[in-house]
């Protein structure tokens, strides 16, 4: 796992957003070689019937770090993008602060297949939920393709 406090690259972090992106609201906030960061500040507006966000938004911040841990490229005019194979998810905990944090790490792979495994917490440290993926680079993104 990758420390907070290494260098990370953020002039990549204006990574352009798209609409399913926009609609939730997480945000990129730190990527780098094999992994990335995003977070979502807590609303109530996709709270389940319990009053504590949905599974499926835990499942949404995974898929997506993990999906950004394998990607970076550390050229902003060379794109580098990923689709799910297979998403774990594991939940742990409800949430006793306002943000979720993800953070993705990618932990194995190779030419054009990569393993991920990914956590969400607060900004208390509560482990809320844990997962892990498979992820196949696409094809029109591989260099030299």
């Amino acid at each position: 796992m990758t420390p907070m406090d290494d260098v990370i690259d953020t002039a990549l972090i204006e990574e352009p957003t798209y609409p399913f992106q926009d609609m939730i609201g997480f945000r990129m906030v730190g990527w780098k070689p094999d992994w990335a960061r995003f977070e979502l500040p807590i609303t109530g507006e996709f709270d389940n019937r319990h009053g504590i966000p949905h599974g499926g938004v835990y499942a949404v911040l995974l898929d997506t770090v993990m999906g950004f841990a394998g990607c970076y490229t550390g050229d902003k005019d060379v794109r580098r993008s990923a689709i799910t194979l297979s998403l774990t998810t594991n939940y742990l905990s409800r949430p006793k602060g306002k943000l979720l944090i993800a953070e993705g790490w990618r932990t194995g792979g190779g030419k054009s297949t990569y393993f991920a495994e990914g956590r969400v917490t607060d900004e208390t440290g509560e482990v809320l939920a844990k997962g892990s993926a498979v992820f196949r680079y696409r094809k029109s993104a591989l260099p030299g393709s």
